[in-house]
């Protein structure tokens, strides 16, 4: 996910980035994995909602703050092209993203760079904090090539409701080069976010691409996607999340923000379940 993921099953051989537009209705969309035949077809129903995600912070007078306050400044979202991408563990992955309330020629062009960066990585998805943006952005096209398919945009998004059902699939991530492994989601969720416009709306999704916007709202709110594995799929990757770190204290002579040896699993995303 531009942050690309490359979404596999047991049954599925293709490779699947994420995905999200520039429209305010979205009908049956359908991904393509690798350019494949096969492909996954998603329903959306569009409607209101006043859903709000109460993640906490505080003020420096030490009262508390909703995240709904947190807005992006345009300090926020100023930009110096080409924007590239940001590998596990640099902070900027954990970092609190901003809501987005002006919606102006800006905005636009930082989507268009988010496209570019997606389509030269081979990409068909990326969140904002993946290129260095700490906003509650991501963009995906199912197609990945430029002209062609659906470019779609989602701002502010936010998970009102989410099946109990759940589904392993083996993922990976641009911001971990190399790297796949097994994370299971649930099969199901419903949404509610703004389009480049600023209008809202709400839809739902499942089955894979239900998977593709979770891994990327998972990047929204600081979550990578080895917090949700189990211990033992953790082990299986552990060494070369330990080989990243060693690039990043190498690269900038700090040492690494964090540790796998130190992590402990996430068992829900901030926001899941909140209506």
């Amino acid at each position: 996910m531009a942050c690309s993921a490359w979404l596999h099953s047991s049954s599925l051989s293709h490779t699947l980035l994420p995905v999200l537009c520039r429209q305010t209705t979205i009908s049956t969309i359908f991904l393509r994995f690798n350019r494949l035949s096969s492909a996954a077809r998603f329903f959306s129903s569009i409607g209101r909602t006043n859903a709000l995600v109460l993640a906490q912070a505080k003020r420096r007078d030490g009262s508390l703050l909703l995240k709904e306050d947190l807005v992006a400044s345009p300090a926020d979202l100023h930009f110096e092209p080409p924007l590239k991408i940001v590998e596990y563990p640099d902070p900027i992955l954990r970092a609190r993203n901003k809501r987005i309330v002006t919606f102006d020629d800006n905005l636009k062009k930082l989507v268009d760079e988010m496209f570019d960066v997606m389509y030269k990585t081979d990409g068909i998805g990326l969140s904002a904090p993946q290129v260095g943006m700490n906003v509650q952005l991501m963009v995906f096209n199912p197609v990945g090539e430029c002209g062609e398919g659906e470019e779609i945009v989602l701002i502010n998004p936010r998970v009102n409701k989410y099946s109990k059902k759940k589904v392993l699939f083996n993922e990976g991530c641009l911001s971990f080069p190399g790297i796949c492994a097994d994370v299971q989601r649930p099969e199901s969720v419903k949404i509610d976010a703004r389009d480049i416009n600023g209008t809202r709306f709400s839809f739902n999704l499942s089955g894979l691409p239900a998977r593709v916007f979770q891994h990327e709202f998972d990047h929204l709110e600081g979550i990578l996607f080895f917090d949700r594995m189990t211990e033992e799929v953790l082990d299986s990757i552990r060494i070369q999340l330990q080989a990243l770190e060693k690039k990043y204290e190498d690269k900038t002579g700090f040492p690494s923000p964090e540790r796998v040896e130190a992590h402990r699993r996430r068992k829900a995303a901030v926001g899941f379940g909140k209506s």
